[in-house]
């Protein structure tokens, strides 16, 4: 499994990006936000990696952040997510964003991905939103009133322990991240800060 590249980049497309690792060039399926993010051709980068194993290819994913690879595989985790619409989707939406569509049901948002439908959108709403109930997180979202808070956790910082859990952390990764934080900051800043510092560490 190869979890990460750091290496010049040698070639760059709308939908890839080519790295040279060691005299070997390696060619990453990226979204639009990681190809922003990344330096020009030329340059050095380093991107997290996935990489999809099928009987008739081998591909690689780069990601620009860690949050964006983890909000990748919890996309894929859902029955008729493949990797296309996975990058689609992180093309046009940050983690963040992802993150409050599923909390607070917006399937609109996600709509706006090349190939997720409004029935595609809503599955993906609601086997993300499983996935947290499992986690045993709380959600204060419209639709879901009479939820109980996070424990010791009420508002804005329950909504974010919540939409983080979208992108695969639990309570316990993301509280130590988020002491020093304003509760009263909105549901966005506040998960963009943690995940800011967690990318950090």
């Amino acid at each position: 499994m190869i979890y990460s590249l750091n290496g010049k980049i040698i070639h760059t497309e709308p939908t890839f990006v080519v790295i040279e690792c060691g005299g070997v060039g390696y060619k990453c399926l990226v979204t639009m936000n990681t190809l922003r993010a990344l330096p020009k051709t030329g340059e050095n980068a380093f991107i997290y990696t996935q990489m999809l194993v099928r009987e008739d290819a081998v591909e690689l994913c780069g990601f620009a952040t860690a949050a964006e690879l983890n909000c990748f595989n919890m996309l894929m985790s859902i029955s008729g997510v493949g990797a296309r619409v996975a990058i689609a989707i992180l093309s046009v939406l940050s983690p963040e964003q992802v993150a409050l569509a599923v909390s607070f049901e917006d399937s609109k948002a996600l709509t706006k991905a090349s190939g997720v439908g409004n029935k595609l959108a809503q599955r993906i709403i609601l086997e993300l939103k499983d996935k947290i109930k499992k986690l045993g997180i709380a959600q204060n979202s419209p639709g879901n009133d009479t939820a109980p808070a996070a424990p010791a956790q009420t508002g804005n910082i329950s909504q974010a322990i919540g939409a983080l859990a979208v992108l695969g952390y639990t309570p316990d990764d993301v509280l130590p991240y988020m002491k020093g934080l304003d509760p009263a900051l909105p549901v966005e800043k506040l998960i963009s800060e943690t995940l800011r510092a967690i990318g950090k560490k």
